[in-house]
């Protein structure tokens, strides 16, 4: 009997005959095994295409969404782009406008005697800031504009102490010898269809005090006596011999008090809104320590900043040429003036939550004068960042992390990362990976002027972790997105020399550049040498 018969519905089945022992022949059920997959394969092989036909509808399906995602991010970067603009045209709108009701009511008929002698100074106020706008365009940038303390506030009474308290002082290029009358202020020139540049980078920017400072701010390094030392005597000096207010620290109040009750006069804040307002009573910042005292005399201006004159006495500085030994001869030398200074710019970094329902809706912005560092954290799993240069894709990251940051930290994190070594006055942003995945991923300066954004995909294995200056850390979750841009306030600090010199020096002291032992000379040029010395003998 054949194993393959037709049953009662006309259908093929499979029929094993029994054994008559018992058991089963193994040459009939080996038939029979066969039979089964060769009536299986049909099916399995529809089944498989059926499989690749759905991979390839996900596969679309994957692509269409990360078009959309794209194109999301890239009309939020617009929409972010948009918002900047017209909140630097609103604000200048509302200076105006400002300007022009002053003087509006500096011509009405006031009765109060107070009131009129109030306005007058606001007037006169005014005046000297059009004049110092007008003062500049000789020589070059017009530093009222950069290093202005802000909007005049409407109240007579903060004018007036903001007059009495606060120097002005105005930036020019140094021309080296050049005819400053002739150098224009435009950075691009393209008169009669000839397109010239104004070498700005090459030109030293010198400050020079119109009225004399009179508030000093001291921050020092924590946890060193010989700084607690040093800051005692300075501050001792400035108030005997300079006759100058001097703010420090609420730590530093307390431990000079401790030491002599002569420091009574020692001014200080009591909570975050006075740091706000610290730009409009210090005329000059003076930091004892290393970098990171830079970076947090920086961190304490959320605007403008006054000029910083950091004093070395860390381990390692590229921020701080002077001398703590030779402290009362430079100051001597900057109270007087005229002095070099460095630009440090600095960025402006946002964070976007995929909560928000717009681009207005961010966190509270943060200022770095270093870099601003997204890393994977304590996560195992390969960091998965996409990256905008305003509206333009640039990449996706996929490594350790990504460190955006500024000229100035370009010696810090980012070198060691393998980014380049960059002059500080050079505006730029460096766009540096962390141990990329990809050895064809170098890092990249992109110009002052782009707005960059870092977005977490929905598709991430583990969020990324941001870090400001090495601190204020913040959690990425995939969806939201991280905004840098260059912020409109650099941290003006004072040069020993220049700003060339004091670069080239700190990064020969400090990272001993391209330290190497001379080759000896020999041969016959040696020879030649012995031979002219006895001569001469």
């Amino acid at each position: 009997m054949s194993p393959i018969q037709l049953n009662s519905n006309g259908n093929t089945g499979v029929s094993c005959p029994q054994p008559e022992n018992g058991f089963t022949d193994s040459v009939s059920l080996f038939s029979s095994e066969k039979t089964v997959q060769e009536l299986l394969q049909p099916a399995i092989e529809g089944m498989d295409d059926h499989l690749v036909e759905f991979s390839e509808a996900l596969r679309t399906v994957a692509k269409a969404l990360r078009r959309a995602a794209e194109g999301k991010a890239s009309a939020q970067a617009e929409a972010a782009e948009w918002k900047r603009k017209y909140e630097l045209e609103q604000a200048r709108n509302m200076w105006q406008k400002h300007k022009e009701l002053s003087a509006e009511e500096h011509n009405c008929n006031l009765q109060s005697s107070r009131i009129a002698e109030s306005n007058r100074q606001q007037e006169a106020l005014y005046q000297a800031n059009d004049q110092s706008l007008k003062c500049c365009g000789k020589n070059g940038i017009c530093t009222h504009e950069v290093l202005r303390d802000g909007e005049a506030d409407s109240d007579s009474e903060s004018v007036k102490n903001r007059m009495t308290k606060k120097a002005s002082f105005k930036l020019s290029w140094d021309c080296k010898g050049e005819n400053c009358n002739q150098y224009k202020h435009d950075v691009v020139s393209f008169a009669r269809g000839n397109i010239t540049t104004a070498e700005r980078s090459s030109k030293q920017i010198s400050l020079k005090w119109e009225t004399s400072p009179r508030t000093v701010l001291v921050l020092t390094k924590p946890n060193s006596t010989s700084v607690r030392i040093l800051c005692s005597e300075m501050i001792r000096w400035l108030k005997e011999q300079k006759k100058l207010d001097v703010f420090v620290e609420p730590r530093v109040r307390s431990e000079l008090l401790i030491e002599s009750s002569f420091f009574n006069f020692v001014q200080t804040w009591e909570d975050d809104n006075d740091v706000l307002l610290l730009h409009t009573k210090v005329d000059l910042v003076v930091t004892l320590g290393g970098d990171g005292t830079v970076l947090w005399a920086a961190s304490l201006f959320k605007g403008p900043a006054p000029p910083v004159v950091p004093f070395s006495l860390g381990s390692l500085g590229f921020m701080t040429p002077f001398y703590s030994e030779h402290y009362k001869e430079s100051l001597d030398s900057i109270l007087q003036g005229p002095i070099s200074i460095t630009l440090r710019h600095r960025l402006l970094c946002r964070i976007i939550r995929e909560s928000a329902k717009n681009e207005l809706e961010t966190e509270e912005q943060i200022l770095v004068l270093n870099e601003v560092t997204i890393d994977r954290g304590i996560s195992s799993f390969l960091t998965n960042l996409e990256c905008y240069c305003d509206h333009n894709f640039v990449t996706s990251v996929q490594g350790d992390g990504l460190i955006l940051c500024t000229t100035s930290g370009s010696t810090a994190y980012s070198l060691a990362a393998g980014g380049s070594m960059v002059h500080p006055q050079v505006p730029g942003i460096l766009f540096t990976p962390i141990c990329p995945h990809s050895l064809s991923f170098r890092p990249l300066i992109f110009p002052e002027y782009v707005t960059l954004r870092v977005q977490m995909p929905f598709g991430s294995r583990s969020p990324a972790w941001a870090s400001f200056d090495g601190k204020g850390r913040k959690k990425l979750e995939p969806g939201d997105a991280l905004l840098c841009s260059m912020a409109p306030w650099p941290v003006p600090t004072a040069c020993q020399v220049d700003s060339t010199s004091d670069f080239l020096d700190s990064i020969r002291e400090g990272l001993h550049w391209n330290l190497r032992k001379i080759q000896s000379t020999d041969g016959p040029v040696k020879a030649y040498l012995e031979e002219e010395h006895e001569v001469k003998g």
